[in-house]
């Protein structure tokens, strides 16, 4: 079990060089406490953070950020975006991001000391000696009042 800070599990799954993270949640598991640890992470670094409303298409936003060389951060509700009708922004939100982390209820109910699972895509960097990679990691949450404990499933008693 590792809290949120250096070296924990969320840090480790997400590696460094993220640019454009996008955060799935549903009503039954709120992905709201991955955007405060990311923002978290990015002040304590020394970084800077914007929150923007989009009143031009995302594409807009996108190649501007990518200009300022600045990370940009996505939250999608799942269960309301994932209609026919909304899939196509959904699968090209998920195509442009280095980085996809999914809250989600446990598979197997409601549990007192789990309040969920995490499920973090990272499509890797390019190197000169291989291709892109793509590395899948799966581990548990529990959001305390002060912080976030991750581990792995079975780890925790």
């Amino acid at each position: 079990m590792e809290e949120y800070g250096g070296g924990d599990l969320l840090s480790e799954a997400m590696g460094s060089a993220t640019r454009v993270v996008v955060v799935e949640d549903c009503v039954e598991s709120p992905g709201a406490f991955v955007l405060h640890l990311l923002l978290k992470r990015a002040l304590a670094g020394g970084g800077a953070a914007a929150f923007l409303a989009l009143a031009q298409p995302f594409t807009h936003y996108d190649r501007i950020l990518r200009k300022m060389n600045c990370s940009l951060v996505i939250l999608i509700h799942e269960d309301i975006y994932a209609a026919e009708e909304n899939m196509g922004l959904l699968l090209h939100l998920r195509h442009i991001s280095d980085l996809v982390v999914k809250a989600a209820p446990l598979s197997t109910g409601l549990a007192a000391d789990v309040h969920g699972q995490l499920s973090v895509v990272n499509k890797g960097t390019f190197s000169e000696h291989r291709a892109k990679a793509q590395k899948v990691w799966s581990f548990h949450f529990k959001v305390k009042e002060n912080g976030t404990d991750f581990f792995y499933p079975g780890s925790r008693h």
